[in-house]
């Protein structure tokens, strides 16, 4: 299929607190750290100094994400473009994982089983309750979304699972418009990644996304990928896929 090319920009946040703590992060609503907003202006210059300046911008409706799309907005300057915030878009829900830092985890369920709910596509941690307070019902920001659709905990399989249709329903129509810019979490973006490459279960376990750096597609008419490149030099895409790496 012949026609233009369009551009794809997918930003993971900035650092936030949770990150730093190495804590289980998901739906919490945790602020950025002084790194992560020195990320997020970063990520800006990165996106001036490429040239890319985005026509639409969809971010989910979590504070760090919020804040990193704002950063780079500012240092983009010009006219801002309109902005889509997605529920969708969200972490993946950890359930009652939410909150506990990776060495809490280990101790209460080993680092066998730890570390497969982490890097499983597949198989979801424990669920919370319905009577949790970390169920995303008793939140106001979701009073819209019929209950039956708030997760109490994903799998990275199932974060896809509403992440996909919004790609599909709100983000590839933008497209036409010119570059979009996607700022979310470390699973809502591999989503859109498997996506994309086409990549199975087992090489999505291995794909790390670093914070605060752009990645950049090329995509053809019909979306297929005709390039892609993170806009850092080698060391520090290096440095960030390291501490991706490391967290939970």
């Amino acid at each position: 299929m012949s026609g233009p090319e369009r551009t794809l920009v997918l930003l993971r946040h900035g650092e936030s607190v949770w990150n730093r703590e190495n804590r289980f992060t998901g739906w919490a609503d945790v602020p950025l750290t002084a790194t992560g907003h020195e990320q997020a202006r970063r990520s800006g210059e990165q996106l001036r100094e490429a040239g890319i300046v985005p026509a639409v911008a969809h971010t989910s409706v979590l504070q760090r994400a919020i804040h990193t799309l704002e950063e780079v907005l500012e240092r983009l300057g010009g006219a801002r473009p309109p902005i889509r915030y997605a529920w969708e878009l969200n972490e993946r829900h950890y359930g009652r994982l939410q909150g506990k830092n990776k060495a809490e985890t280990e101790r209460e369920f080993g680092p066998d089983q730890t570390l497969a709910w982490r890097r499983s596509y597949a198989d979801p941690p424990p669920p919370v309750d319905l009577d949790d307070p970390r169920h995303p019902r008793f939140d106001e920001r979701y009073a819209a979304v019929p209950a039956e659709r708030l997760p109490r905990a994903e799998s990275l399989r199932d974060t896809g699972h509403r992440v996909l249709p919004y790609w599909e329903r709100q983000i590839v129509p933008d497209l036409d418009s010119g570059p979009v810019l996607v700022v979310a979490h470390g699973n809502s973006l591999r989503s859109l990644v498997m996506h994309l490459e086409g990549i199975g279960p087992a090489e999505i376990q291995q794909r790390n996304i670093p914070t605060g750096i752009p990645l950049v597609y090329r995509l053809d008419a019909a979306l297929g990928v005709l390039g892609q490149r993170y806009l850092a030099g080698e060391d520090e895409l290096a440095d960030g896929i390291a501490k991706a790496i490391q967290r939970p």
